[in-house]
């Protein structure tokens, strides 16, 4: 056998979101890439802001040397400019001793499991949820426990609670959230934390509250992404620059660890291990000195607003039923007809691309990522018509 049997079952059930994009590579090439509209893959279609290009032409011009090893934990020069941005931010004092550079949001959620989790913990993550994160946590010996959300896609903190026993280790939050777009509002932070601060008192261990937050700057109409930090010691937070500056492909994130958390400087110290065992070693050294340059950048969201109300528009008058998005890149309609996965396949008849919900463990329900070219949302308009319709 080529590979393990549990790399193999884990293969079968692999992501949604690639299986979509792959096969939108196939219709690509059968009808020609004008005439597919792709909203399968998050991937920024909005170019880095100049900055971006004006910061990577000048360090790349530096002295020599400034592509060899590091700390771990990234330099210590970059780490205390996200600090920086971070105390404005979180509204609490932070240095770079508390905050690790990672590659991506992706290698940060992993080297904070790797820290915190003992075989057999577990992890809570409420739906809809980034499918990734049940392969993270099984990485490192967890187990990830689901909860339903509630109608309006917020967290449902009284069935999270029920769920939560001595093995509970963390909750994981992303907000705002893939695939909703929900940003779910500080009564409920509040009321989330309030819970936790019990319930780890009570089990007799901190229940770690890991805040996934790379669209936390895209986000619309006036609303905000509620600071974890100031509410809550026992707590990390995720980003990454894939989203705000639009380089997903560059891998350049980091991890902050609340520096009220308990045992924090163990904490970091865990995680700063986990980078380096993981194999990960540091994050890259060229992204590292232009982001340090470039805190609280990002790239223009009202190209993503404008995106969003087009297709919410189009949606809407064809008869969908979705929530509008708060924040990110994603709208998470109901499946007509209530099969999402039959959906899905009814709408590449139409060579549009969308991921059916059951990959975000919420059958019944379609995740439309719009982050593409004005064009694509428009020539899917008469698509997205035909496929409700035949649904009736």
């Amino acid at each position: 056998m080529a590979v393990s049997k549990k790399i193999k079952k884990m293969m079968e059930s692999a992501s949604w979101i690639r299986k979509m994009f792959e096969q939108g590579a196939r219709l690509k090439e059968l009808h020609g890439p004008d005439k597919v509209c792709d909203f399968s893959l998050g991937n920024p279609n909005i170019e880095p802001p100049l900055s971006f290009t004006e910061a990577l032409k000048e360090v790349a011009g530096r002295e020599p040397g400034q592509h060899g090893y590091m700390p771990n934990a990234g330099y210590p020069h970059v780490r205390s400019k996200v600090a920086e941005f971070l105390c404005r931010e979180q509204k609490i004092k932070i240095t770079g001793d508390h905050l690790v550079m990672t590659c991506g949001a992706g290698g940060a959620m992993n080297v904070a499991l790797k820290a915190i989790l003992d075989p057999g913990d577990r992890v809570l993550v409420n739906l809809p949820y980034f499918v990734e994160y049940r392969f993270y946590v099984d990485n490192h010996g967890g187990i990830l426990d689901i909860t339903p959300c509630r109608e309006d896609m917020d967290i449902d903190v009284e069935l999270m609670e029920a769920r939560i026993t001595d093995r509970t280790a963390a909750v994981i939050v992303n907000s705002p959230n893939n695939p909703s777009g929900r940003v779910y509002p500080e009564e409920t932070i509040r009321v989330l934390v309030e819970m936790l601060e019990h319930r780890s008192r009570e089990i007799g261990r901190p229940i770690y509250l890991i805040s996934d937050e790379p669209y936390r700057k895209i986000v619309y109409d006036g609303i905000e992404v509620p600071s974890i930090f100031p509410l809550y010691k026992n707590s990390i937070i995720i980003s990454s620059y894939s989203k705000d500056l639009s380089i997903p492909g560059e891998r350049i994130g980091w991890l902050a660890v609340n520096p009220e958390a308990d045992d924090a400087d163990e904490l970091v110290g865990g995680v700063i291990l986990a980078n380096r065992i993981l194999g990960f070693v540091n994050a890259p050294a060229l992204m590292q000195h232009i982001v340090a340059r470039l805190q609280g950048e990002c790239v223009d969201i009202e190209e993503y607003k404008r995106k969003r109300d087009k297709l919410c528009a189009i949606l809407e008058e064809a008869g969908y039923k979705f929530l509008k998005p708060e924040g990110a890149f994603y709208l998470f309609p109901r499946a007509p007809g209530g099969d999402d996965v039959a959906f899905v396949n009814r709408l590449q008849k139409e060579l549009i691309l969308t991921v059916p919900g059951s990959g975000f463990g919420m059958p019944g329900y379609f995740r439309i990522a719009y982050c593409v070219d004005d064009a694509v949302i428009e020539r899917s308009r008469e698509g997205f018509k035909r496929a409700i319709e035949a649904v009736g």
